[in-house]
């Protein structure tokens, strides 16, 4: 006798570490082309400095508030990033977490030091949670699709 599965998703590791590549890939370069597009917009010097350093976020300045927009600009693409490359609600906290894991781990090497300030960890915690809502909405719409049960003219076997 041949029964189906319960899982239509088998775990594939290839899959799985070529989607965190992808993720975290689509992560620096929506990031780096929301700070480009923010530092335009607001006439700042660009810099690499600014994607990784914790010091250029003081919601006092212009400067520190452009940097979170473009944060919180960079989450939302993340989620919609989300929602294309894994396609599964379940997945997504996983993979905004893994996201911004690699992302602290950059900024750690980038620094030479942890990072310390309040506002940079508040900031990627709302980043994270942004990211993982928002893909986790669209995925559920994605995977709440009326699946048509009769097909005209179709033959059905079950």
């Amino acid at each position: 006798m041949n029964g189906g599965h319960f899982r239509s998703h088998v775990w594939d590791p290839k899959l799985l570490c070529l989607q965190i590549v992808a993720m975290q890939c689509q992560f620096y370069f929506m990031f780096g082309m929301w700070t480009y597009l923010m530092d335009i917009i607001g006439r700042f010097d660009a810099s690499m400095d600014q994607l990784f350093t914790q010091t250029d976020l003081d919601l006092l300045e212009d400067s520190g508030r452009v940097q979170v927009i473009a944060f919180l600009l960079n989450s939302l693409t993340s989620a919609v990033a989300i929602w294309y490359i894994v396609q599964r609600a379940k997945l997504c906290l996983d993979f905004a977490v893994t996201t911004h894991f690699l992302h602290f781990l950059g900024c750690w090497i980038f620094n030479r030091h942890i990072p310390q300030t309040l506002p940079w960890w508040i900031l990627n915690v709302i980043g994270c949670a942004i990211m993982t809502v928002c893909g986790e909405f669209l995925c559920m719409r994605t995977e709440m699709k009326a699946i048509p049960l009769s097909m005209v003219g179709a033959k059905v076997d079950l």
